[in-house]
């Protein structure tokens, strides 16, 4: 799988880029032909207190997935993120299996 992780407005700690590597390459056992992931750790200057944005694109055979969410911490935005495209895998991978 090809790897692209940009932090945008801060410079990342490499323990927070392993976490995001590793939770995203648990998406593969979901749909298996991944072909890359482009994932954006935004950190929005705002008086907001949810501004660390996690934006996850995976790119696949036929059309890429999408999945973003905004919070306080960029662990809980990238479960989140996560979450939102595991959901989008399963229900690709069904409807694959439907159409066989």
């Amino acid at each position: 799988m090809k790897w692209d992780i940009q932090t945008v407005g801060f410079h990342a700690k490499d323990e927070l880029l392993e976490t995001t590597k590793e939770s995203v390459e648990k998406l593969e056992k979901y749909y298996s032909p991944i072909i890359g992931a482009e994932i954006y750790l935004k950190l929005q200057y705002d008086d907001q207190k949810e501004n660390k944005k996690v934006e996850i694109k995976l790119n696949i055979p036929g059309e890429d997935v999408f999945g973003e969410d905004q919070s306080d911490t960029f662990e809980h935005s990238l479960h989140s993120a996560v979450d939102k495209v595991k959901r989008q895998l399963v229900k690709r991978k069904e409807l694959k299996r439907a159409h066989r």
